[in-house]
């Protein structure tokens, strides 16, 4: 193997092991509440490092050449960073849920920290210094991790709207909505939010009718949640505040850092309303308020609406099929 070449190996392998130590420590149960998963200085600035380590060791055949040019710069790191979140997947740290949401994430500041590390080696960085630079790089999120701990955590509530038209009278659309009876196999398509690892609906019980009536939506590997009515209109609207019941979800089915009722994410509400719009044709609209609690909303939340919208979409998808197939069967 040419020289170069093993200094790149050396540079991804350098990235990996690095992301792989990193997730080790901010997962210790030890260093809780200051070392997160969950945080900008895992999540942001160890992919940043990664990217950084692979292309300052892996380009310093050339310390004084051309170096690897900027289009290597930024996609190289990429190598480290799928490698690191693969080998997370392989051995359990995480769920494929998490790993989805935190690819483009990674991928995109480990290519800054590549990009940083070709204007280093360009404009800065003599050889005496390289120990001092790898030294603050490497410390980089581990400083900052307390820092950000100290500050509050913002709260966000963000509401996803979606809506379907049916072939089918009022009657029978809320004869759908109030109960959902169970789902056969035939039923489900594929979607996204399944295919990454977030369960499937199963059914829809209601127990009582009215304002405070009380639905169990339940969810594939035994997600359930307890929904309290607080609107009421056949024929019109159906409201409901949502609680998962947390207590009833093996650890098993979804990952720790994207558990629904956890301290990142909850489903707060959700809401019918029928629309019609000709005789025997209306539209179904479905909506949902869900909190995120991060310090990086901004990114998780393109990911929670995302997957909100598409869990809706598939719902809707289904009710608009059992109307338009047949009369709603009663459970």
């Amino acid at each position: 193997m040419k020289a170069r070449n093993r200094l790149l190996l050396s540079g991804i392998l350098a990235g990996v092991l690095y992301g792989a130590l990193a997730r080790v420590f901010f997962g210790y149960h030890r260093f809780s509440g200051v070392f997160e998963v969950m945080s900008v200085a895992f999540l942001f600035l160890v992919p940043l490092v990664l990217g950084f380590l692979t292309v300052y060791l892996g380009e310093r055949e050339e310390p004084a050449g051309p170096g690897w040019g900027w289009a290597r710069r930024l996609v190289v790191p990429w190598a480290s960073s799928l490698l690191a979140l693969a080998s997370a997947l392989a051995l359990a740290w995480e769920g494929l849920i998490c790993v989805f949401l935190w690819i483009p994430l990674f991928l995109l500041m480990s290519s800054l920290g590549g990009l940083i590390a070709g204007l280093v080696r360009k404009y800065g960085s003599p050889r005496g210094n390289q120990p001092f630079v790898l030294a603050f790089a490497l410390l980089l999120p581990f400083a900052f991790a307390p820092l950000e701990h100290r500050l509050p955590v913002p709260e966000e509530l963000r509401q996803v709207d979606t809506s379907i038209e049916i072939d089918a009278p009022v009657e029978t659309v809320w004869k759908n909505i109030e109960r959902v009876p169970r789902i056969g196999p035939a039923e489900h398509r594929f979607s996204l939010f399944h295919a990454i690892g977030f369960p499937r609906p199963v059914e829809a019980t209601l127990l009582g009718a009215g304002v405070g009536a009380v639905r169990h939506a339940s969810f594939e590997h035994g997600v359930l949640f307890i929904e309290t009515i607080t609107d009421w209109r056949p024929g019109h609207s159906l409201a409901f505040s949502i609680r998962a019941d947390t207590a009833s979800i093996p650890k098993s089915t979804l990952d720790e850092h994207v558990t629904v009722g956890g301290p990142f994410f909850d489903v707060l509400t959700g809401r019918y309303e029928i629309e019609p719009v000709a005789p025997g044709r209306v539209i179904l609209h479905l909506s949902s308020t869900h909190r995120l609690s991060t310090h990086f909303n901004a990114y998780s939340g393109l990911w929670t609406s995302f997957i909100m919208r598409d869990v809706q979409e598939y719902i809707l998808e289904i009710l608009k099929r059992r109307c338009e197939a047949r009369p709603a069967r009663t459970s």
